[in-house]
């Protein structure tokens, strides 16, 4: 087998796991897969978590994981489960706004078969998400400090306080610049005294 067919195999693969085949149409359940459709504001629903209220988020969790106990989980792996149902939620509504034709069976066809393939790509997209989030976050912090203290320097300088107690500083480094050169040019000038060589000869 070429690398070319090989290659061809696996698009095959992952078409298959994003995609469902419904009364002779294909049905995408990879909602990234309906990109070109979207306008910026949908692009930013879909992408950022956090865009649904935790009260939706949570009245479906046994729908998506029935499996788990969410009390026994940690903060983060809440966090990013929460954000997974999330996806599932807009994801959903974005294959029912694309295909209206869809009925109810359909659609939980979708949902069945999204719950089996998607979730642990929707686990690493959040999780992603989440780790692009806080180094954003940072760099914001960092900047704002750093402007903060700039300004506050500023701020400080421009004080008619500080100009007065600027300027005797300044000029007590000039005059201690002055008299440290003049000092050093008056030694470089006086010759220096050499002992007078002694006098060596054979007895």
């Amino acid at each position: 087998m070429t690398a070319a067919q090989q290659q061809d195999q696996q698009l095959q693969r992952r078409l298959q796991q994003d995609s469902i085949q419904l009364a002779g149409k294909t049905v995408y359940i990879n909602p990234f897969l309906y990109w070109r459709r979207f306008d910026s504001n949908t692009d930013r629903w879909l992408r950022e978590p956090g865009q649904l209220n935790e009260d939706q988020i949570q009245q479906n969790r046994s729908r998506f994981y029935p499996e788990l106990d969410w009390a026994l989980l940690d903060v983060t792996d809440q966090e990013i489960k929460d954000g997974a149902v999330e996806m599932f939620l807009k994801s959903l509504e974005l294959i029912g706004t694309f295909h209206p034709e869809l009925t109810s069976g359909q659609l939980l066809e979708v949902e069945r078969k999204m719950a089996i393939t998607k979730k642990r790509s929707f686990e690493r997209w959040v999780e992603k998400s989440y780790k692009r989030r806080a180094r954003l976050q940072t760099r914001e912090k960092r900047r704002f400090a750093r402007d903060r203290f700039l300004r506050g320097w500023s701020e400080w300088i421009a004080l008619d306080t500080t100009h007065q107690a600027l300027a005797p500083m300044v000029a007590l480094v000039v005059i201690s610049g002055v008299i440290g050169w003049s000092l050093g040019s008056s030694r470089a000038s006086c010759p220096a005294l050499v002992p007078p060589a002694q006098q060596t000869g054979v007895r």
